[in-house]
């Protein structure tokens, strides 16, 4: 099985069924068969964002601690391609969830992200390449 990173959208949608991308998201994540990962910043988001419902909250940690999603073990080690990251994208710009996607997939050795996000067409990995949204590539 593949790995694939996902972003805080869809996290956000798959937990709160009035998003308009709930649905299609479910639909996606029944079809699409991958480990998925994801970094602590890009919880820390989506946590946020469901702060309107402690009960979606807690479902999303649940999910995540069933094995839902896998967390790529980030370190300070780290933070000198996070900043450079950010630094090389300061124009879009790139936040700390997407740059820490970003050095995930570097990680992981993955090109594929789950996404609702257009800014993954505009960022390049190290090697100049984009990540593959495999979600809006559906």
């Amino acid at each position: 099985m593949e790995n694939s990173l996902i972003d805080a959208g869809p996290l956000i949608a798959l937990f709160n069924r009035r998003d308009s991308y709930h649905q299609s998201i479910v639909n996606f994540l029944k079809e699409y068969h991958a480990v998925f990962w994801t970094t602590w910043p890009v919880l820390t988001e989506a946590s946020h964002m469901l702060d309107f419902s402690l009960k979606a909250q807690m479902n999303l940690l649940e999910w995540v601690n069933r094995g839902g999603v896998q967390i790529v073990p980030l370190t300070e080690k780290h933070l000198n391609k996070i900043i450079s990251y950010s630094a090389k994208f300061a124009d879009v710009p790139m936040d700390l969830a997407d740059a820490s996607l970003m050095v995930a997939s570097e990680i992981i050795q993955t090109n594929k992200i789950v996404s609702i996000d257009s800014d993954f067409y505009i960022y390049r990995d190290f090697r100049n390449q984009y990540l593959t949204n495999v979600f809006l590539n559906s």
